[in-house]
């Protein structure tokens, strides 16, 4: 019998039961949370497609890039400020704040009715988007040991995927039913309903429920206990986190140029309307869950709770897509195809370098911490991905191609992330 066994024969049944349902209860509340983000952080991508119509508003690439500019240049500071407040305030005031915020902002932005309004409360509504990651991430991490969460956060990261279709499709059919104020109000509304559901079901630790910590119902060694403040300097003094920090930067510009503009390539490309744009564009988005389920569970069971391999793995592959897509056939399957092929391996990288590994080598004091660093650096990436229609546009001749030379950058600095990890293979946290 092992010691975990043995913990296990001790603990009454009841309390057992009671862990499994407060297990399931957390990842099913933070999963839906941050899906539930996606619905006012998409609304803009779709609505684009309107608003770029002279009758509308009759928004420029140019304007359109600057505007996603001002929205993940406050991410990028939204996330360090978010991170380091989830591990001094705890995920639930952060949440609970971060999502009401995103709500009052989006219902702003369906009323109103300049650029120079739509702008700035988008930057509001990136840094209200901000909050949900790394609080939400370190909420699970109470719950999950580090041998287990390669295969949970694999299943948990589907959140972002499912989120970013389910978003596309019904901001779409909110704008070309309704007009496109309505793809902001629609999911406004639907992500007030998830607020309640938040408040009424999360808790932050499993001590909070009159449960046992996890290292005592997995029966692990106890990591000393250390101050938000000591947890902090450890993080910033972990290399490690720094180079995901690093790499994330490299990867982020890829998976944001897609959810931000895939409909207005979609349209670009095949003359699609809005809704079939923003659904065709979401096959990216839908990839995404077998992508972190994958990520996930090979990390795990082939390479040992290793989160660098599979990465590196996915890296290569996906540059080599990234740089054949814009070749591709103009048709739907093909689009459709090699959208979905991107997503699957975008989010392999992704959802590990910014969530797993974050968690792991953050630790469980500092895994707020730690995932705001790596996804704050990834953010400052994620203003060159957006931007690039914008600037690209601007250098070459009006009427050019910009999207091969966007896509032969992005498969640049995907093989160049793939790179700089290859000397991490077998790296592990300490113990």
């Amino acid at each position: 019998m092992t010691p975990s066994t043995r913990l296990r024969a001790r603990l009454a049944p009841s309390l057992q039961a009671r862990y499994r349902h407060w297990r399931r209860r957390i990842f099913g509340v933070t999963w839906l949370a941050y899906a539930g983000f996606y619905l006012t952080r998409k609304a803009f991508s779709v609505a684009k497609v309107e608003l770029k119509k002279p009758e509308v508003l009759g928004l420029t690439t140019g304007q359109m890039s600057w505007m996603d500019s001002a929205y993940s240049l406050a991410y990028a500071l939204g996330q360090f400020f978010w991170g380091t407040l989830g591990d001094r305030a705890g995920t639930r005031a952060v949440i609970l704040l971060g999502m009401a915020g995103s709500v009052a902002v989006a219902l702003l932005m369906g009323w109103s009715g300049t650029v120079t309004a739509l702008t700035v409360l988008l930057a509001l509504q990136g840094w209200f988007q901000s909050s949900g990651w790394a609080p939400l991430a370190k909420n699970l991490g109470e719950f999950f040991s580090r041998r287990e969460r390669g295969g949970v956060m694999g299943f948990w990261c589907t959140n972002y995927a499912f989120g970013g279709f389910i978003a596309s499709a019904v901001a779409g059919y909110a704008a070309q039913w309704f007009g496109w104020r309505w793809a902001f109000f629609v999911p406004a509304g639907a992500l007030a309903v998830i607020w309640l559901i938040f408040f009424l079901l999360q808790r932050n630790r499993p001590e909070d429920a009159g449960l046992p910590s996890i290292e005592t119902f997995h029966d692990e060694a106890v990591a000393a206990s250390r101050t938000s403040r000591q947890a902090f300097g450890e993080v910033l003094r972990n290399r490690m986190v720094w180079l995901l920090a690093g790499v994330y930067m490299l990867i982020k510009p890829t998976r944001y140029l897609i959810l931000f503009w895939a409909p207005v390539f979609v349209n670009a490309r095949l003359g699609t309307g809005t809704a079939a744009s923003g659904v065709l564009g979401s096959m990216f988005d839908l990839a995404g869950p077998l992508g972190t389920l994958a990520g996930g569970v090979i990390s795990d069971r082939l390479f040992a709770s290793k989160r660098t391999p599979a990465s590196i793995l996915a890296l290569f592959l996906l540059a080599a897509c990234m740089i054949a897509f814009p070749h591709l056939p103009a048709s739907r399957a093909a689009v459709g195809c090699g959208l979905f092929l991107i997503g699957f391996l975008v989010y392999i990288p992704d959802s590990l370098v910014s969530g797993t590994a974050a968690i792991d080598f953050g630790g469980k004091r500092g895994a707020s911490t730690a995932s705001g660093l790596v996804n704050g650096f990834g953010s400052l990436g994620q203003i060159v991905g957006v931007s690039m229609p914008g600037w690209i546009g601007a250098f070459l001749a009006h009427g050019a191609d910009i999207w091969s030379p966007i896509f032969t950058c992005l498969g640049i600095a995907l093989a160049a992330a793939g790179v700089i990890l290859l000397p991490q293979w077998n790296r592990v946290p300490a113990r």
